[in-house]
């Protein structure tokens, strides 16, 4: 995320000494800092038993003292690290539009981006990537394709791909362009009334796509909308500045920033909303929502403009600020804290940048009062007030309005998922493999059949996935849920796999409930106090979400 631009001049302009090692300092222990340092560098250079090159030496040093900062977000990245960081960030890049990866040996087509090059070919998920130009592509890795695909718009690549059920491979020339990766894959109508956006992503586009999805939605009927932000990690800041500004009446605080420089600075709406006040908004967050996705909905829950639905975001209130450096490194540091309009800090301290996966469900892997607050918890984080009067919470995410936890797993369920936590990749190929061939067979009101159930513990077993049948039996629920989805992605596309998945996703039902009985976000609010009391339990969502 991005500092204002004063702010990150400062850094950079502190820093620029350091990395180039020089020191200009002058106190007393700042000065034994700069000889204790140049005389370890002499001796490691001079001493040490393997012979060291003197830029690689500084390099470690650098990569030493970044280590040290106790900052769980600071990188220093390589020149590659850099270019695979900035295309993550902004969602573009010079290539074809594909998403691959590695199935059965071979690099295969996972996903194809709508209005590139890849779909206007007729590129289709499964195809496998055989020949690129004049090599054969056979044995490689996803990363020595992915850089070969890549490269300036507008030159080209030749690729050949074998496809299930095709003789002969299929050879096309493509011609590379801009790339953009959506933040926004699709947007559904639920009951003919209430409009879902789920945005997984802050890159450049992200407020365009939901703005787009939105007025999409309004013009099919939505009387009300559903944000889902579950599972994303956030991105740039002002995407999720101009985002919320979409919600917000102009002059609106949405957050602000504070370093250790100057003052702090605040960030106020500015273009009025893409839709009526009135119109029911409900935002949906989990504890995969991080940093930009808590700005937007910690933004929205204290100016009383959504009703936040879910579990308790990740806790990320930290700015980080990216800064070039020779030779095409950059240093990734945290500069600064941001706070939600009414003050807030939801910071939650941790030691290390949490991860999880998106393979397996949140059920699997959320614990602890990140994700299922208990009153006790709740009440002994700080209080703030929305602008209705509301109570909010800060001091470690944002807590939702309204709490739909996600069951737990039952004790066969947790045991199934042990053996799978250190094995991803080996069930993600699995699940991958098997859908790719079960994809021409299937309806789109397809179960699974006892035989699937057989051919994928078979074939989990010879992916080195060992269970007894005991075990896979007693957590068959939880694993045909994980093929299932699979399977209805592969075969029907990110939407219709949502819709399948709706009886087995709490948190969405709930918003979908509130959302049918609403006319106006005042509603929502009125039933989220009749809806303050514990709540019961229920089936936990088992869908694996697309990357």
């Amino acid at each position: 995320m991005r500092t204002p631009r004063r702010a990150a001049g400062v850094v950079a302009l502190i820093l620029i000494p350091l990395v180039a090692g020089g020191f200009v300092l002058q106190s007393r222990d700042s000065r034994d800092g700069v000889r204790l340092f140049d005389q370890v560098l002499s001796l490691v250079s001079q001493r040490f038993v393997d012979t060291l090159d003197a830029g690689a030496l500084y390099e470690r040093a650098a990569r030493g003292l970044v280590s040290q900062l106790d900052d769980p977000y600071a990188a220093l990245f390589t020149p590659k690290q850099s270019r695979d960081f900035n295309q993550a960030t902004s969602g573009k890049y010079g290539g074809i539009g594909m998403q691959i990866e590695e199935i059965d040996g071979l690099v295969t087509v996972s996903h194809v981006f709508p209005h590139t090059p890849a779909e206007n070919a007729g590129v289709q998920e499964g195809d496998r990537i055989v020949g690129i130009d004049t090599a054969n592509a056979r044995g490689w890795k996803n990363e020595q394709v992915s850089n070969t695909l890549k490269g300036t718009p507008g030159t080209t690549v030749t690729v050949r791909f074998a496809r299930p059920g095709v003789t002969e491979a299929i050879t096309v020339k493509f011609k590379r362009a801009i790339i953009t990766i959506p933040a926004v894959a699709y947007a559904i109508m639920f009951d003919g009334r209430t409009g879902y956006v789920p945005v997984q992503q802050f890159n450049e586009s992200a407020t365009q796509e939901t703005a787009e999805a939105i007025r999409n939605l309004t013009r099919q009927g939505a009387k009300a909308i559903v944000l889902d932000l579950r599972d994303n990690p956030g991105g740039i800041l002002t995407e999720a500045l101009s985002l919320s500004d979409l919600f917000l009446r102009e002059g609106l605080a949405i957050a602000s920033v504070r370093g250790r420089q100057g003052p702090a600075e605040t960030f106020s709406s500015q273009r009025g909303t893409v839709m009526p006040d009135e119109v029911p908004l409900i935002v949906l967050t989990d504890g995969g929502s991080a940093s930009a996705s808590e700005i937007v909905a910690g933004a929205l829950q204290d100016h009383d403009r959504a009703l936040v639905v879910g579990t308790t975001s990740f806790g990320k209130g930290l700015v980080q600020t990216v800064f070039p450096l020779d030779g095409g490194y950059q240093l990734k540091l945290t500069t600064a804290k941001w706070y939600t309009p009414s003050g807030r800090s939801i910071q939650k301290d941790r030691k290390k940048a949490g991860a999880v996966s998106r393979l397996l469900p949140a059920a699997a892997q959320e614990t602890g009062p990140d994700s299922t607050e208990t009153d006790s918890v709740r009440k002994s984080r700080p209080v703030f007030r929305s602008d209705a009067g509301r109570i909010v919470y800060g001091g470690g995410g944002v807590t939702p309005d309204v709490i739909v936890p996600v069951d737990t797993l039952t004790t066969a369920e947790q045991n199934v998922n042990k053996l799978l936590l250190p094995k991803l990749q080996q069930v993600f190929q699995t699940l991958s493999s098997y859908a790719l061939e079960l994809k021409p067979t299937v309806r789109s009101d397809f179960t699974i059949t006892p035989a699937m159930r057989e051919e994928f513990h078979r074939r989990l077993t010879a992916a080195g996935v060992v269970m007894d049948r005991t075990q896979y039996a007693q957590a068959q629920r939880y694993l045909d849920r994980l093929l299932e989805a699979r399977v209805a992605r592969t075969a029907f596309g990110d939407s219709t796999a949502r819709r399948r998945s709706l009886p087995d996703d709490p948190q969405l039902r709930r918003a979908l409930e509130l959302a049918r009985s609403a006319t106006a976000q005042r509603d929502l609010f009125a039933a989220a106090d009749r809806d303050a009391r514990p709540v019961a339990k229920v089936a936990p969502r088992v869908t694996p979400r697309s990357n």
